[in-house]
């Protein structure tokens, strides 16, 4: 099943995520001739609270979404909110999964996600974030992550519930690799896997398919692709410009530059101009559009993502999650952009379409 994740919408409480849906999803699906519509829900962490707390307002909710051909097999906790603040940057790492606010939220949208999941789902996946930004990170906070774990997977309670931690550039993290490394032997892997981004992976520079090897290799499975893909520069010193324009102040865009052998690392695009050396390619945290390519000298790494998925192992949740296109230059008509988006993953990443 492939979805879209909303959120790319602001809307904090389930009116507005109602509204949201009646204005952009329903659209979408009928621009895509498509019966049902996978959605990937974003809920901030109010709405999460509210919903567990009340059956009858799940059902009213259910309710609004089968009215709208809408389907849910998966949910984005990653944000826990205040997502389109003005500012967001470092904020989306918060609470860490070091702090029982963030253990809350996460067992809260296990309680959602059992009442909305699709009934034709095998199982429904939350993604969220990999335990915290980088640093201050100890060895009692990989303790206490450990047992929050362990609280989520107990409160999941034998449901067809699965969680996804998603690494991320900066991170604890920051690679598919440091994810291996920590969940392995750590979590339940029955109940505990891997989100796998395609613009996170493309920006860590690594080989996709020795990735996917690598995970094989594991008792880590793949529960959900994140289908998404970075910037990607060529030359640097002839893109000052064209790049400029990314540089937003909301969202934080990690860059790496490979070159001499090594991965070299930048926490926001501003400062990867002093930071980095600039002998080599540069990508760039900053989901772009699937179906379209900036203009040169700028490119996108669809091509990490066409790699994932041709060599992914069993079926799991796919979900195009670009967010940034409120921050995009030109983004245009957002019902057209995420059509587009989702006619481009039906006809390169799967086969059975949209709906299935």
């Amino acid at each position: 099943m492939i979805s879209y994740c909303t959120n790319v919408h602001p809307a904090e409480d389930v009116d507005g995520i109602v509204a949201q849906l009646e204005r952009y999803a329903l659209p979408v699906r009928e621009r895509l001739g498509a019966d049902r519509l996978g959605v990937g829900l974003w809920l901030s962490a109010p709405v999460a609270r509210g919903l567990a707390e009340d059956a009858g307002a799940r059902k009213r909710f259910r309710a609004e979404l089968d009215a709208r051909g809408l389907s849910v097999y998966t949910l984005n906790a990653f944000p826990y909110g205040g997502f389109h603040d003005d500012v967001v940057k470092h904020a989306v790492y918060r609470p860490e999964w070091t702090n029982p606010d963030r253990v809350a939220y996460t067992i809260d949208c296990v309680n959602v996600l059992s009442d909305l999941l699709a009934e034709d789902a095998s199982y429904g996946s939350i993604s969220t974030l990999p335990l915290a930004w980088r640093e201050p990170w100890t060895e009692q906070d990989d303790r206490r992550a450990t047992e929050a774990f362990g609280q989520v997977v107990r409160a999941i309670g034998g449901r067809p519930i699965k969680l996804a931690v998603e690494p991320e550039p900066g991170c604890v993290l920051d690679t598919v690799a440091d994810a291996l490394g920590w969940l392995s032997g750590r979590v339940d892997p029955e109940y505990v896997g891997l989100c796998l981004d395609t613009c996170h992976l493309a920006v860590s520079f690594a080989d996709p398919a020795e990735t996917l090897k690598a995970i094989a290799e594991s008792d880590v499975d793949i529960v959900k692709v994140q289908a998404s893909a970075a910037l990607h520069v060529e030359k640097p010193a002839e893109a000052r410009e064209a790049l400029a324009v990314f540089a937003e102040p909301r969202y934080l865009h990690q860059v790496r530059e490979f070159s001499g052998g090594v991965v070299r690392k930048a926490d926001d695009l501003p400062e990867a101009w002093t930071d980095l050396p600039g002998e080599g390619p540069w990508r760039v945290h900053f989901h772009m559009p699937l179906h379209q390519a900036p203009a040169a000298p700028l490119s996108t790494t669809t091509d990490v993502l066409r790699t994932v998925a041709a060599g992914l192992p069993g079926e799991p949740h796919i979900e195009v999650e670009t967010y940034t296109w409120s921050v995009l230059p030109d983004a245009g008509d957002l019902v057209g952009g995420i059509a587009a988006e989702l006619a481009w993953a039906q006809a390169n990443l799967v086969t059975e379409g949209v709906s299935a």
